[in-house]
């Protein structure tokens, strides 16, 4: 049974690469670190796990960080659109 946790990680994982928007792909790469992290604390594998919650808190911080930006990217085009 673990096992198949472990492989349907993996499938989850590489499946990311498949999606077509960047925060997509980074959505299901955090859904897939968590199934790793899971996978990782039923094995008792502490570098599964670390690994893993890292990839999930980068791809977390990246998700955010894009909300953050991408209101500030069009509140600069709304304005330059404004003026000419």
């Amino acid at each position: 049974m673990v096992e198949y946790l472990g492989w349907a990680a993996t499938a989850v994982f590489v499946g990311s690469y498949l999606c077509t928007r960047a925060e997509a792909l980074k959505r299901v790469q955090m859904l897939g670190a968590l199934m790793w992290v899971a996978y990782g604390l039923l094995i008792q594998a502490a570098p599964v796990i670390a690994a893993n919650m890292l990839v999930f808190g980068a791809a977390g911080w990246a998700v955010m960080r894009e909300k953050r930006e991408i209101p500030a990217r069009h509140e600069i085009v709304d304005r330059s659109a404004v003026t000419h």
